[in-house]
């Protein structure tokens, strides 16, 4: 059997109606910003395999680091043990982070960065005594699949087979250009009727509705007015952590300093799966105290897995190299140039660039769902060509990997280009 036949056998996909989806593809190998099928097929990653493969596939610097860990320490346990690259990680993240973040805690994966980030929120003020249990996220967000982290999201078909069984959460409007004072009222409004313990926000850059992008003074004002009536704000750089903005995290933007920050996807360059959540000093302190009910009771058994700890060290020091940060600005010079190129095209609606994020949203006869058949026929159209793209309902968007070649982007344009003039 082939293996496309052995997975249908097997294995259950993420966000895939098994019934009615084509087979998957099945990868063999990768290097740089390219796939092979089994059948040696050539496949361009235009989305750095769902966000989190900045420096290539089988980046040999990242895999030399994990390879030397796995020969020294490849696992211990975290409760009562501790080991180097936790504490180099640690270093490192205080060196990059805004200043205000002190503390850093290990899980999974950015679903669980973010369940961490909301459990501490609504614990915080129950060790304070104070009963606080709502969070305020915006429309349409998604911060991952666990029930807080499911809680906290907008996008309905995600979570409507579990409604009724959340946490509370009130959405806000996202202040995109024009409508920044209706997301401002909206949180003042959800601060003074509810219980808020928490606001959680992509920020800049919302990645599953479609790269919906809005300004870094909307957010301050948000952050300004959380602030203001004690409410904790949490950052979530899960997709825009690690350069994808143009800087190395979205919150560089900003000038008002969150009080959590969720990461996971770029942390280790896509070779193994490992999030952190950081807290300023403040948050940590209310955990630290006399009653052990006051801890934090929240773990994973490949809490600060050694392993990942060097591979993030490893991506960390290519991202910080010259030539990384020559090719994302490369990538944003491509990316506006392309956008100037299809903006007025007749059957562009919007084209949007932020760092090596670019989006393009295409006019339609109908409204486009999510897994519409406007986003299947352009997903198909897109594999046919040899390129990977996920379109969100009728928005194609861009996230590829810093080293993707010149010659390579020019392919994904060109075959954005073919689409829009397909549909």
């Amino acid at each position: 059997m082939s293996l496309t036949e052995k997975d249908r056998q097997y294995l259950w996909h993420p966000y895939t109606q098994h019934k009615i989806s084509q087979t998957p593809i099945a990868i063999t190998k990768a290097e740089g910003a390219l796939l092979w099928d089994e059948n040696n097929k050539e496949y361009i990653d235009a989305i750095a395999s769902w966000w989190v493969n900045p420096f290539g596939h089988s980046n040999k610097l990242i895999a030399d680091a994990i390879y030397k860990q796995l020969t020294t320490l490849e696992h211990v346990l975290f409760g009562g043990f501790t080991h180097e690259p936790a504490v180099k990680v640690g270093e490192r993240l205080m060196e990059i982070l805004p200043k205000n973040q002190q503390k850093i805690f290990f899980s999974d994966n950015g679903s669980t960065a973010v369940e961490v980030a909301i459990k501490v929120a609504l614990q915080y003020f129950f060790n304070k005594n104070e009963k606080r249990t709502t969070i305020i996220a915006f429309e349409n967000a998604f911060h991952g699949d666990t029930f807080a982290a499911m809680a906290a999201s907008g996008i309905s078909f995600y979570t409507q087979a579990f409604q009724g069984m959340f946490i509370d959460v009130v959405r806000i409007p996202v202040p995109i250009k024009g409508q920044e004072q209706a997301s401002f009222d909206a949180l003042e409004e959800a601060i003074k009727k509810h219980n808020c313990a928490g606001f959680i926000f992509e920020p800049l850059v919302q990645g599953a509705a479609g790269m919906v992008m809005y300004e870094p003074e909307a957010l301050e004002k948000l952050i300004q007015i959380c602030a203001a009536n004690n409410v904790l704000t949490i950052a979530d750089e899960v997709m825009t952590g690690f350069g994808k903005t143009g800087k190395t995290f979205a919150m560089d933007y900003v000038s008002e300093e969150p009080d959590m920050i969720c990461l996971s996807k770029a942390l280790t360059g896509g070779t193994i799966p490992m999030a952190i959540t950081t807290f300023t000093q403040d948050i940590f302190d209310a955990f630290y105290d006399d009653d052990i009910n006051k801890a934090l009771f929240h773990g994973h058994t490949f809490t600060a897995n050694p392993t990942g700890c060097a591979a993030a060290l490893a991506s960390m020091d290519l991202l910080e190299t010259t030539e990384m940060q020559q090719n994302i600005e490369r990538i944003n010079a491509s990316h506006l140039d392309f956008q100037k190129k299809i903006e007025n095209h007749p059957k562009v609606i919007t084209a949007r660039t932020l760092g090596v994020i670019f989006a393009v949203e295409i006019k339609s006869d109908s409204e486009e769902s999510y897994y519409g058949s406007m986003r299947t026929k352009l997903y198909n159209f897109f594999i046919d060509k040899g390129v990977v793209l996920r379109p969100v309902g009728n928005i194609v968007y861009i996230l590829p990997p810093y080293i993707m070649t010149d010659e390579q982007l020019h392919k994904v344009y060109t075959t954005i280009e073919e689409a829009i003039e397909m549909v």
